[in-house]
């Protein structure tokens, strides 16, 4: 059965501009039957979205984004596991440590190139959730360091020198994706357009992934180009994957160009 659906979006618990309350409400207004709520390595955010999505009568999918350190922006989606689970909570725990010395390491090397950044800004800029660069960006912005929350990615926050401080310091997509099967979840490889690959073509880290236990992949992101919707719609009916889709929604605020989406999705093997 097909869902109107949007299996990307984010909250304040990482780096998105609403709180989950509030962006279940957005998302029974944009008219969607199921929304996921798939922050940056945390499920805080899920039981206040469940349940709101409960109360408004729209379908709330617990969900989780984690970035596996096997190649940079290799990104694993992870739907419908129980956030009580002792794997996604022991994984949770373990990453959001990892990111809140990662803030540490993010200010020490802007300040190796001139741009200071007031920690506790960047913390206030997160409300409480789970510190991102989208926070340091806004904060830089702000600072007058540069002239767009983009450049502060172009420029600093996205570059090959800022990866190689990251390397070594999140779980491999083999550890993601086991602890999400292990919880009683599905997974999905997101948004493969993202993914700076090594030694592997795009369909050798496919292949290696369904090893593990790979579920679907995000045939459908905004940024995606036609030709290269169509390859990864390829590499899902190849080797018998679902077609998942979002927007990666961080809010107008975080991310203007990825409003919310309205797909269209054969979502029965989620719903159960």
């Amino acid at each position: 059965m097909n869902y109107v659906a949007d299996l990307h979006t984010h909250s304040t618990a990482s780096d998105g501009q609403y709180a989950p309350a509030e962006l279940v409400r957005l998302a029974k207004e944009r008219g969607l039957d199921v929304l996921a709520l798939t922050d940056h390595d945390t499920a805080d955010g899920v039981k206040e979205a469940v349940e709101t999505g409960e109360a408004l009568g729209l379908r709330v999918l617990s969900g989780i984004e984690l970035s596996a350190d096997d190649y940079l922006n290799l990104h694993i989606l992870g739907y419908g596991f129980s956030p009580a689970t002792s794997g996604i909570r022991r994984m949770s725990s373990d990453m959001k440590k990892g990111r809140n010395d990662r803030k540490y390491r993010i200010v020490s090397f802007l300040r190796e190139r001139g741009v200071d950044v007031p920690l506790d800004e960047v913390e206030a800029e997160a409300k409480g959730g789970v510190i991102g660069r989208p926070h340091f960006a806004q904060v830089m912005l702000r600072h007058g360091y540069v002239s767009t929350r983009k450049e502060a990615f172009d420029r600093y926050l996205d570059t090959v020198e800022f990866q190689q401080t990251e390397k070594g310091t999140k779980p491999s997509a083999q550890e993601c994706v086991e602890r999400i099967k292990a919880s009683g979840g599905k997974v999905s490889l997101a948004h493969p357009y993202q993914i700076v690959l090594g030694e592997e073509t795009l369909e050798e880290l496919v292949r290696r992934l369904v090893s593990y236990g790979l579920d679907a992949i995000e045939c459908f992101y905004p940024k995606h180009t036609p030709e290269q919707q169509a390859e990864y719609l390829r590499l899902a009916e190849k080797y018998e994957l679902h077609v998942t889709g979002g927007s990666d929604f961080h809010g107008e605020k975080n991310k203007p160009d990825h409003p919310m989406a309205a797909l269209e999705l054969e979502l029965d093997w989620l719903m159960g």
